[in-house]
């Protein structure tokens, strides 16, 4: 089965940059590919997917223009370049693949992501 290790998380400053990585253990390079972020108590929310390809990506509205999704499929990796950080980004963030190969829509909801990593946490202090 395929493994998703998530890196690159910390405690940052507002207004800071962080850029986290996924690496697949297998060949995901066919499959959309999300971002994830869970809050302390609360429910688990999609922030970016990617198709397949590398474009097109989509954003949740309270990152857009802040945080950059993006994929190199001959590393099976995706990262998420994270600017102009605030605290409320603070949370763990995790890495899924789509249930399904070589869809053309990028599902912002957990059903629609078979696998997941086990999550990298990201503080942002004020």
């Amino acid at each position: 089965q395929v493994q998703l290790i998530e890196s690159g998380g910390g405690l940052v400053q507002t207004g800071d940059s962080l850029r986290l990585s996924c690496a697949a253990s297998e060949g995901t390079g066919t499959y959309v590919m999300g971002w994830f972020r869970q809050a302390s108590g609360t429910k688990r929310d999609f922030v970016a997917g990617i198709i397949w390809s590398g474009d097109p990506s989509y954003y949740a509205d309270s990152v857009k223009g802040r945080f950059t999704i993006s994929r190199d499929n001959s590393k099976n990796s995706v990262y998420l370049e994270m600017n102009s950080l605030k605290p409320e980004d603070t949370a763990v963030y995790y890495c899924a693949v789509d249930t399904h190969p070589f869809r053309t829509t990028i599902g912002i909801r957990s059903g629609d992501y078979a696998l997941w990593g086990q999550g990298t946490q990201v503080t942002v202090s004020s």
